[in-house]
């Protein structure tokens, strides 16, 4: 495994990049090796450099991108922040594949493109399969959210085609107290009034901060991994099982289920493509190249990420 030694990330103020962040610091990684695509830079910042993904061209000066060894690609539009309006859908496919597409097209032109080129998808591209068992090899489903992620994966490919490594990181379900998916749930659990969603039947994916964090270094650092990359712990629950690790966690009931209908009527087409979805994905590309977890099964997770 080669550890990147100057790393390029957009997105580095969600909750992924700037863990990441730190993560490199961590590394012994100097801080002056790792640079920010922002759209307002800081003026005080050299670590900044400034892209407007939807312009021509998306970055001023796009000499400022040689020479970087790692692109790790983050960002994208929320896709629970809102109905999923036709306006918020053009939002949410915008947000990823035009800026995957633009950045993948100015790394193509580099004289010294990066080796490897990391850039985030998630594993709403397999749709709604029930009890069925998902892996990369495993076929794209269907419906919007699978649609959009495999635009967005086809939006890399200038930067394949210049000969550049590159790995769509498939993100499961994300898990902190910090924010995302859980920091949501947790205030609604600690009041006991959750419960199973819909039959609570469907699989979830799902994955710790710290190992997905860590999933993307070891990415990174590891040549023979390109192509999809399932970012999810080794053992998917199901919602119902899901519901009742955290209500354990959190020492509170989970006995009131909310039905299908009701979730549809206030999500709409939303929630039979995310929580009444059932996804049982494996990260078989992760543990086939020697990646070690800390956080296996959901509990433990559970108990680690909310211990603190």
């Amino acid at each position: 495994m080669t550890a990147p030694s100057r790393i390029l990330i957009s997105g580095a103020s969600g909750l992924i990049g700037t863990t990441l962040v730190r993560a490199f610091a961590g590394n012994q990684i100097s801080p002056a090796s790792v640079f920010r695509l922002v759209r307002k830079p800081r003026a005080d910042s050299p670590q900044e450099i400034c892209w407007s993904p939807l312009s021509s061209p998306a970055i001023a000066d796009p000499s400022r991108l040689e020479a970087f060894d790692t692109v790790i690609h983050l960002s994208g539009a929320n896709i629970a922040a809102h109905r999923w309006t036709p306006a918020y859908k053009k939002e949410i496919v915008d947000s990823r594949v035009l800026t995957t597409k633009a950045l993948a097209t100015l790394l193509a032109q580099l004289k010294h493109p990066p080796q490897v080129f990391l850039c985030a998808s998630a594993t709403g591209i397999y749709g709604n399969r029930g009890d069925e068992i998902l892996t990369e090899s495993s076929a794209p489903g269907t419906g919007f959210l699978a649609e959009s992620c495999l635009a967005w994966e086809a939006a890399a490919q200038p930067a394949k085609a210049a000969g550049i490594r590159v790995a769509h990181l498939r993100f499961g379900v994300g898990l902190s107290p910090e924010g995302g998916a859980l920091a949501r749930m947790l205030p609604i659990f600690r009041l006991g009034l959750a419960g199973p969603l819909g039959s609570g039947k469907q699989w979830m994916d799902w994955i710790s901060l710290p190992d997905a964090v860590s999933a993307i270094i070891h990415i990174a650092g590891t040549p023979q991994l390109a192509g999809p990359v399932n970012l999810v712990a080794p053992n998917p629950v199901t919602n119902a099982e899901f519901t009742c690790a955290i209500g354990k966690a959190v020492h509170r009931p989970t006995i009131l289920p909310t039905p299908a209908f009701l979730l549809r009527a206030i999500m709409g087409g939303m929630a039979d493509e995310t929580i009444l979805a059932s996804n049982r994905v494996l990260p078989q590309q992760l543990t086939q190249s020697g990646f070690r977890f800390q956080h296996e099964q959901l509990a433990t997770a559970l108990d680690s990420l909310l211990r603190k």
